[in-house]
């Protein structure tokens, strides 16, 4: 069974707390539940890890990604500033999927920017726990795709 790896940036373990208009109610384990089983079923395993640390995020993306087949990425706040981990996504030559709660392109002018997405073969945003649940079929279309 292919795996792939989950990867919450900054601030997603407060997911529940902060403002469920922009980020919904669902809590970072109901989002990877939902990730779970939306991957079960399409025949897929998933490797989950959230960190407040960049560095965190990116020793753990290169210690797991040559055991993986794809990355779905939340990466917060670092999306917009941390082209480490664009490199480090880059470096893992898996395919990616960037996916944010709320919808960038309508917030503050700061966050509208990612500088995370060209490593990525597509972004979903604004669709809440829906957008991850598109990301696992994109991604599993691609890796289907790619045998």
């Amino acid at each position: 069974m292919k795996t792939i790896l989950l990867i919450h940036g900054p601030n997603l373990n407060q997911l529940g707390r902060r403002d469920a208009a922009h980020y919904g109610t669902s809590t970072l384990k109901d989002i990877e539940r939902i990730v779970a089983d939306e991957a079960k079923a399409l025949g897929l395993s998933v490797r989950s890890f959230q960190s407040n640390h960049e560095g965190a995020l990116i020793d753990w993306l290169q210690a797991e990604s040559p055991k993986a087949a794809g990355v779905i990425v939340n990466a917060g706040a670092l999306t917009h500033y941390s082209y480490a981990l664009h490199d480090a996504i880059v470096d893992t030559g898996l395919p990616a999927v960037e996916v944010h709660l709320s919808d960038i392109a309508k917030r503050e002018d700061w966050r509208r920017l990612s500088v995370t997405a060209p490593a990525c073969f597509a972004q979903i945003a604004g669709k809440k726990e829906k957008g991850y649940v598109e990301a696992v079929a994109l991604l599993a279309s691609k890796l289907k795709t790619q045998n």
